[in-house]
């Protein structure tokens, strides 16, 4: 069975020593979360999710949910439990309004404690973090009377929220939906048709569900200008704000899908249900997507929690299993074998997986502070870095993240070799788990072209510019400092790179569009090896700080060799990517279509 330890330790090493947590102490919230608090809330919230979540984990896996003739659905055993003992607890409404029942710490602690919570056990975080993105959505375009009817019950998580989008004729093309909704007269419509690959759509975890549902109002224009939001709850809200009358929505079928079965993703029917309109008509999709912009950093962070969880097995394996003997002899001849650490192969893939996650997490940190920051700077400006950094990332964060994580999890799974293959290791588990990442919440490919074709040149190209600086700017600070010195290299290089990729893409994007799409994967990752090898060089800042006032540790400085190892190791690949984006579109455009 496979087993899981919340890296607290390294993110409040990442909070205090990389990122200077004592810069925010005066932003709403952070006044009551001093480090020594973050800390103390991580600690019990590792606690609960390796106690509480983790072990219905492969229960999840195994089980599965379960519809019934009636429509109703059943988690799998122990989950409803948990998930009493999530909202008891206090942490599904962490960074929740305090107007609304929620704890109003800053949103950072609940973007971390998810890291946590979907290493432990993905299927069940998703139903709270579904939760999180329409309280998320309702807050900013929701009415207040529909905040005072639904906000207190969800952002606690006595009920629960989803995010209804895609139909079987339609998936990223939204333009396509034919779910229509009919004013009832009332201030109310009435809303009908069907929605496809529902997560946590239909279940028994909460007295009742929220569905946000992208819509057609009759008579709207066509095309995703004539998508309006709407929200419909399973249950209707009595006069005393109970749940009441049953709605017009049915959960039709659970998908069979290849992982994260303790999730159900469902068939949603909907029969003249009743719904409220939230933001103004036609006017869906903005409303929508702060859902989906969380959504996604959400989703990000499962790559990371996979990747995590994937190598703490992997690395425990290799440490325990003898197979075969050193290349340059024996090293425990008293031993039958030496253990599979012996083996440069192995260490190879034990060390592309850490070096990501690491980097990866304080990737992941800073973008969760970003997020307070552009809500809670002292000054204009301050915000409006962040909110470019915002836009900027997280594509990145997404695509990046879920095909790393994706592949570390496979490589995870080689490590163990054939009981990698078998199910009662888990970590086949971890591989199916994660694949969904990679195609939810907008496939990668089309992250990247986002990133490539919105993010880029969004607002003439301030935030891309930004981050160039930024790292310019540490490089220039950096380049006299001896014992940074060797860990310069492999970013400046990567910087470099970066560079001409995005003058190529702004010199033969705009001339033919398919040489932007053509490119657009290549420099979402070589833009994300690029973030990564900066994390790296801020983490290495920070750990020879720390050797310097002779308070270091052998954990810390474990990370000088992850980083030489990043640098040495990962980041040549950038090189290739550009090669590689810099070929244009042209032999990929070329077979007509009856050529496959």
């Amino acid at each position: 069975m496979p087993t899981y330890k919340a890296p607290v330790s390294d993110t409040v090493f990442l909070l205090n020593d990389v990122f200077d947590y004592k810069k925010y102490a005066n932003y709403p919230g952070f006044s009551e979360a001093p480090i020594d608090v973050v800390e103390a809330i991580l600690t019990e919230g590792a606690r609960f999710v390796e106690e509480v979540v983790q072990p219905l984990n492969r229960v999840g896996d195994l089980e599965g949910c379960k519809r019934h003739d009636d429509g109703a659905v059943s988690t799998p055993k122990g989950f409803k439990a948990a998930y009493k003992a999530l909202v008891e607890g206090g942490w599904v409404g962490l960074a929740g309004d305090p107007a609304f029942g929620g704890q109003g710490l800053p949103s950072f602690l609940a973007v971390l404690f998810s890291e946590y919570e979907c290493s432990a056990n993905l299927a069940f975080a998703m139903y709270p973090g579904l939760t999180n993105g329409a309280v998320a959505a309702l807050t900013v375009h929701g009415s207040d009377e529909l905040k005072s009817r639904f906000l207190p019950k969800m952002t606690t998580g006595e009920w629960t929220g989803t995010m209804n989008l895609t139909e079987p004729q339609c998936g990223t093309d939204l333009g396509l939906i034919k779910t229509r909704a009919v004013p009832r007269g009332d201030g109310s419509y009435a809303i009908t048709g069907q929605k496809i690959f529902i997560s946590a759509g239909e279940h028994d975890l909460a007295e009742n569900i929220v569905h946000l549902v992208l819509a057609r109002i009759e008579g709207a224009p066509a095309g995703v200008k004539g998508i309006s939001l709407f929200l419909i709850p399973k249950y209707l809200p009595d006069a005393e704000g109970k749940p009441g009358e049953r709605n017009g929505v049915v959960c039709g079928s659970i998908e069979h899908k290849m992982g994260i079965h303790g999730n159900s993703t469902a068939v949603l029917n909907y029969d003249g249900a009743k719904g409220w309109l939230v933001g103004e008509e036609h006017r869906g999709l903005p409303a929508m997507f702060v859902m989906m912009n969380g959504a996604r950093l959400g989703v990000a962070v499962q790559g990371l929690s996979l990747s995590e969880v994937a190598y703490q097995n992997a690395a425990a394996y290799a440490k325990d299993r003898r197979q075969g003997r050193s290349l340059k002899g024996a090293a425990e001849p008293d031993k039958p074998a030496d253990i599979l650490l012996v083996h440069p192969d192995v260490r190879r893939m034990l060390l592309e997986i850490r070096a990501f996650n690491e980097a990866a997490r304080a990737f992941l940190v800073w973008i969760a502070l970003t997020q307070d920051e552009a809500r809670h700077a002292p000054d204009t400006k301050a915000r409006q870095a962040a909110e470019d950094r915002l836009g900027l990332m997280t594509p990145v964060l997404k695509g990046v993240f879920t095909d790393l994580g994706f592949g570390n999890a496979v490589m995870a799974q080689q490590v163990l070799g054939g009981h990698g293959y078998i199910a009662e290791w888990g970590m086949e588990q971890f591989v199916r788990d994660a694949r969904i990442a990679m195609i939810y919440e907008g496939a990668n490919g089309i992250q990247a072209l986002d990133l490539v074709g919105r993010k880029l040149p969004k607002d003439g190209g301030r935030a891309i510019m930004a981050f160039l600086g930024e790292i310019s700017q540490l490089l220039g600070q950096s380049k006299d400092d001896a014992a940074l010195a060797p860990y310069l290299g492999g970013l400046q290089s990567a910087l470099g790179h970066l560079q001409q990729a995005t003058v190529w893409l702004s010199r033969n994007g705009v001339a033919d569009p398919d040489n932007a799409g053509a490119a657009s994967t290549d420099y979402m990752h070589l833009f994300g090896l690029t973030a990564l090898g900066y994390m790296w060089t801020r983490i290495v800042k920070a750990v020879l700080a720390r050797q310097a006032k002779g308070d270091s540790s052998p954990a810390l400085d474990a990370k000088l060799t992850l980083a030489r190892f990043f640098s040495e190791r990962m980041l040549p690949e950038t090189g290739a990517r550009l090669a590689r984006l810099s070929a244009g579109a042209a032999t990929l455009m070329t077979l007509p279509a009856e050529a496959f």
